[in-house]
């Protein structure tokens, strides 16, 4: 599908939940849904929803709702789930071999590739039947399989020399862990991930409640 038009940042935000919520309704067997009704199990208006789907070309039909497969499935498409992306994470520490044994990835269309880190007591060990590799054979593998995106679980001050690295080798998208927001001069896609800021939001929401409680 090509989109000729600019989307917001906020309305791609809003995709994976899209995609989740579809995969869950299919597997209870419901077919169809309509925007009001998806609304309501999502949280979000219902004006929101169709104005959201609109941008890619509505997929609904008056009196009808959405058919919730072939929803599910353009929005898989519009996502890349299909493009079966293969990554590496460079970090084998505790974040490196959460990510490594997350089993989601896969079904969403993400192939774990290999995992790489420097410390010696993590190198030839197995996370998820892959062995951890020396840092010192990136290039080769990289070389030699093809890699869309590198998840960089590394301490904040080697964030952008390992970054630097792995886009010099081709690779062109980047899920950062790090705490820093990493901005880089090449053509590389990068997605900063900040698990603190998460959780402080929630800190914040409980905050509140508790003010109102009192």
């Amino acid at each position: 599908m090509g989109l000729d038009k600019k989307i917001s940042v906020a309305v791609i935000k809003r995709l994976p939940r899209y995609y989740r919520y579809l995969s869950d309704l299919l597997k209870l067997g419901i077919t169809r849904i309509s925007s009001k009704e998806l609304s309501i199990r999502m949280g979000i208006t219902a004006s929101q929803i169709r104005q959201d789907l609109n941008c890619f070309g509505g997929f609904g039909q008056q009196g009808y709702g959405y058919n919730v497969e072939h929803l599910y499935n353009e929005i898989g498409n519009i996502l890349g789930v299909n493009n079966k992306f293969s990554f590496i994470i460079i970090g084998a520490g505790n974040m490196g071999q959460a990510l490594a044994n997350y089993a989601n990835f896969e079904k969403r269309g993400f192939i774990f590739t290999g995992i790489f880190d420097v410390n010696p007591d993590l190198i030839g060990k197995k996370i998820n039947n892959r062995e951890v590799m020396d840092m010192s054979n990136l290039d080769e593998f990289v070389k030699n399989n093809k890699i869309d995106i590198a998840m960089l679980c590394v301490p904040y001050d080697q964030t952008p020399i390992v970054a630097d690295k792995v886009a010099r080798l081709g690779i062109k998208g980047l899920w950062n862990f790090s705490p820093m927001d990493l901005k880089l001069p090449y053509d590389v896609v990068i997605e900063n991930v900040h698990l603190s800021d998460s959780l402080m939001v929630l800190g914040y929401k409980l905050t509140q409640k508790l003010k109102n409680s009192q």
